[in-house]
């Protein structure tokens, strides 16, 4: 049976993969994404751990907030936080608790 290709029924073909069939699938929302109508509220810096690029804020209610580096505005540098500092920041869900994000000098 040279030169026969094996017929393969078309609800079981593969879709090529290329750019475009990864940009037309419907992209899952993760829970940690910044949502509309997020919720500033005002902080203090707790504690920087600047070597791993993290550190933790105290919100209002006495709760602390995980923040990332990623996490804060441009005009903040975070190689110049230690600890006392003023801030305003959204809160969001995080894969381990509530998470700081826009986090700006208030």
């Amino acid at each position: 049976m040279v030169g026969v290709v094996p017929c393969v029924p078309a609800d079981r073909r593969q879709p090529p993969l290329g750019r475009w069939f990864f940009s037309d699938r419907p992209r899952a929302v993760r829970p940690f994404e910044k949502r509309e109508g997020a919720i500033v509220t005002t902080g203090t810096v707790k504690r920087v751990i600047s070597d791993r690029g993290f550190g933790f804020i105290v919100g209002p209610d006495g709760k602390e907030y995980f923040f990332h580096r990623d996490g804060l505005a441009p005009s903040i540098d975070f190689d110049r936080l230690v600890g006392g500092e003023s801030v305003t920041f959204e809160v969001e869900a995080g894969p381990k608790g509530p998470r700081a994000v826009q986090v700006q000098t208030a």
